[in-house]
């Protein structure tokens, strides 16, 4: 498999030994922008959390700019030279890194909903598993795993739905795009088929997950993956016509009636992974923004009957009642914050231990500054362990 641009990162940091300390001394005396935080860098704890954060802050070209930059002026120009020639036909090197401002909100031409399966490559570095090590956890633990089903014979299907450009102009969310870049890009390195839809309104929404409840690939999959991104109240995900006298809203609940055991027989006894960023909350801020609209009151009638619903587990971008925050050209901190988590450590870890490690994120990282935010694992009702098994 040919290398990607993090892993020529990842390469030369190793290389530079116990030199990485120059390294990083001299990225955090960096003074042009975008800069990062010197308590950022200080976490960073080997050469694949180091390449992770430059690719995450400047994007894949702006990293290799960056870390050319800091070897020559530290002279490790054998390195620097050994980089550029390694990455000089997978990018420009004199793309300029992206600044921390914000973007035009023009929104997107009409042609942009979609409905399809998702192609392409994916340029980040995964830890895939080992069958020796998926071997042993199912000998040690057994019945206390899900059962992945074999390659060759499964279809699994994840559903990522994102809402971008509003009616409603100023609740346009620059940098979604980012979000579901990256969060079909590893959907996809975990061995899903990604149905994806933009812009939708609540009844769209509705519309959207019934039908993919109904697909006939989940009698042929193991588990599933529902991942929502829009702006948020309450117990609701604000469609795209959404504004003071249109409440187009889409009660989260609905996503667990559509998808359990009476609706979505296909699914029983299968782990489902919902997966929302959606808040409430005032959009103001200026390179980091909150996904919410102003507060206000809002009622949304319950359902008169009781669900029977099992081996859900959801992670939400926020607690009640607060905001999620979104950097204008890099996405969600939630987003980016699962992406380096799973491509870390889901090759051994469990989903609810990686749900943990990405709370843990929330809870130390300072790179949002005085923002603070907490995501909140729900709904958990999963009975056994849940392992990803990535490349197996």
């Amino acid at each position: 498999m040919d290398k990607t641009i993090k892993d020529h990162l990842i390469d030369t940091f190793d290389d530079l030994g116990s030199d990485q300390k120059k390294f990083k001394r001299k990225l955090c005396d960096r003074k042009q922008e975008p800069r990062i935080r010197r308590a950022a860098i200080d976490k960073t704890e080997d050469s694949l959390d180091l390449a992770d954060l430059m690719v995450t802050h400047f994007t894949s070209n702006g990293a290799v700019a960056v870390t050319l930059e800091i070897l020559e002026a530290i002279a490790f120009n054998e390195q620097a030279e050994e980089l550029r020639e390694k990455t000089k036909q997978m990018i420009s090197v004199g793309t300029p890194v992206a600044q921390p401002d914000e973007v035009d909100q023009k929104p997107a031409p009409d042609d942009l909903k979609t409905d399809d399966y998702l192609t392409g490559d994916c340029p980040e570095h995964f830890s895939l598993s080992s069958l020796s090590f998926k071997d042993k956890i199912f000998k040690e633990k057994g019945e206390e795993v899900y059962k992945q089903l074999d390659k060759s014979k499964r279809k699994r299907l994840a559903l990522v739905i994102t809402n971008k450009n509003f009616k409603k102009t100023s609740l346009n969310r620059k940098g979604a795009e980012k979000d579901e870049e990256n969060m079909e890009c590893l959907l996809r390195q975990l061995g899903y088929d990604v149905v994806k839809h933009n812009d939708l309104s609540g009844n769209q929404m509705d519309e959207a997950i019934k039908n993919f409840a109904q697909r006939d690939e989940h009698k042929n999959s193991d588990s599933t993956f529902v991942v929502i991104m829009s702006h948020g109240m309450l117990d609701a995900i604000l469609g795209i016509n959404y504004d003071e006298k249109n409440k187009d809203v889409f009660p989260i609940e609905k996503i667990y009636a559509h998808l359990n055991s009476r609706n979505c027989p296909a699914l029983v006894d299968k782990p489902k992974v919902i997966l929302i960023q959606a808040c409430r909350g005032e959009n103001d801020g200026h390179v980091w923004v909150n996904d919410g609209v102003p507060q206000e009151p809002m009622e949304i009638e319950a359902d008169d009957y009781v669900h029977k619903e099992k081996d859900f587990i959801s992670l939400l971008s926020c607690t009640p009642d607060t905001k999620s925050y979104r950097h204008v050209k890099l996405g969600t901190f939630y987003v980016q914050s699962i992406l380096k988590v799973f491509r870390k450590d889901a090759h051994k870890d469990h989903i609810e231990e990686l749900f943990r490690k990405v709370m843990r994120c929330f809870e130390r990282d300072e790179s949002m500054g005085r923002l603070k935010q907490m995501v909140c694992k729900d709904r958990a009702t999963l009975t056994k362990h849940f392992y990803l098994f990535p490349g197996l």
